[in-house]
């Protein structure tokens, strides 16, 4: 599913213009990005969490040259479904076997 299909499905259930729908999304998204941009987590209840986390230094190895590297540490963003979420998911999936 796309950011317009997203859109297109939001715009058909709630009767909202599409424009408006996609500036709403486009706002979320903007937001998610700044606030985990400035070190914070983002919580939404019933849905999950976008929490940043700090990637430790490592050492890997370049396989063609045969040599190590080290990898920095690094934030990355990750997303963690709630509970209900990933209950949700799990039965309607069971259903579709």
């Amino acid at each position: 599913m796309t950011k317009a299909d997203i859109v297109s499905a939001i715009a058909k259930n709630t009767g909202v213009s599409r424009t408006h729908v996609l500036a709403v999304v486009e706002g979320f998204m903007d937001e998610v990005m700044n606030a985990m941009n400035s070190g914070r987590n983002v919580y939404l209840r019933g849905f999950g969490s976008f929490v940043v986390k700090k990637r430790a230094a490592k050492a890997a190895r370049h396989i063609k040259n045969e040599t190590t590297i080290i990898i920095p540490e690094r934030f990355v963003p990750t997303f963690k479904p709630s509970q209900y979420f990933s209950e949700n998911l799990r039965n309607s999936l069971e259903g579709k076997k």
